[in-house]
């Protein structure tokens, strides 16, 4: 699992770490939260994580196991995102469920997405929260054929996240 941590740490460093960021009005409709109120944003750099494994046609592809990413509000660290999926910010959790997807810019960046909150655990930042929206996304998506059952691989990412609580 060392070389996992050192491509990630090396992915990491690789990504710029200023996505440009969308504005209200560039929000796709598909994932489009009306009405509920932005809690926070933060940044995120990290790896998805895929796996080689055998698909229902029993070709060796690269399947997304879990994310792992380091959660930025200016140049601090404040929290992390990690399998679930799942985002924590000092004692506050929320694990999501994605509900809605809208293409990334290039075919090498993962999905926007809608995310209803199913789970909170502690008191923070995040108890109220609802919704998550994770845009600018660059980098993350790993697609094709594979060699070895079980191997795995780290593809560097970066996105910003809105969180938002209902109205």
């Amino acid at each position: 699992m060392g070389s996992l941590r050192v491509a990630a740490i090396t992915g990491l460093a690789l990504l710029a770490s200023g996505a440009i960021a969308a504005t209200a009005a560039e929000i796709p409709d598909a994932i489009a939260v009306s009405g509920d109120v932005s809690v926070m944003r933060v940044h995120a750099e990290g790896a998805q994580i895929y796996q080689c494994k055998s698909d229902n046609a029993g070709h060796m592809v690269w399947q997304f196991r879990e994310p792992i990413a380091a959660l930025f509000n200016s140049d601090a660290t404040i929290g992390r995102h990690y399998a679930g999926p799942t985002w924590q910010i000092e004692n506050s959790v929320v694990v999501g469920k994605a509900v809605a997807r809208s293409r990334g810019a290039t075919a090498k960046d993962i999905p926007w997405l809608r995310l209803d909150v199913i789970e909170h655990r502690g008191e923070g930042k995040l108890q109220d929260v609802t919704a998550i929206q994770r845009i600018n996304t660059r980098g993350g998506n790993l697609e094709g054929r594979c060699q070895s059952a079980g191997a795995l691989r780290a593809v560097a990412y970066s996105a910003d996240y809105i969180f938002l609580r209902g109205p």
